[in-house]
């Protein structure tokens, strides 16, 4: 059960009425973790900037190894909902998840994914090297910065309870 009660549409006020239209509009639903955040628009703003990242990081890196790394991130963070909603997006894809074809790459950035949750301070000078061979400078910024607002709103979903949205049931993984 949920830590914090999702706002109800027909109760919300201000500017979170406008922006739980604005999601509506765009995607045709709004997801419990965004319903829990919306209790502080603030908060709500900060963690959106995941999608700003993520239109950064599309532009070095395809829609599978964003899913691929995501995945990874909230596994490791034992996520129910972030882990499900990038399985669903890998099933839908044609993927199985757990049992992915991983090129080197794909690895490498899972591998970047697992040690940014579990062992950020122990991440060896070798394995950079090989980030470095397949990433410049500021696109490992943008990746780490786009894993620490995963991690984040894995700590939302995961501190807060956050209940897995209905759409997401049939994708658990059983």
């Amino acid at each position: 059960m949920s830590r914090i009660p999702l706002i109800i549409y027909e109760e919300a006020v201000g500017q979170t009425k406008v922006l739980i239209d604005r999601q509506l509009a765009q995607n045709g639903r709004i997801t419990n973790m965004k319903l829990t955040l919306l209790h502080s628009p603030p908060a709500f703003h900060s963690l959106m900037e995941w999608y700003t990242l993520k239109d950064e990081v599309k532009l070095f890196m395809e829609d599978r190894e964003i899913n691929l790394f995501c995945h990874a991130i909230s596994s490791q963070n034992n996520c129910l909902i972030c882990s499900t909603f990038f399985r669903k997006l890998l099933i839908d894809s044609g993927d199985n998840p757990d049992l992915p074809h991983l090129s080197v790459r794909e690895k490498i950035l899972i591998s970047f994914g697992t040690y940014c949750v579990s062992k950020p301070n122990e991440i060896s000078d070798e394995f950079f090297v090989q980030l470095k061979t397949l990433f410049t400078d500021k696109q490992i910024v943008e990746l780490t910065a786009f894993a620490s607002l995963m991690i984040a709103t894995n700590l939302i979903n995961n501190v807060l309870h956050v209940e897995l949205d209905d759409y997401l049931e049939s994708y658990t993984k059983r």
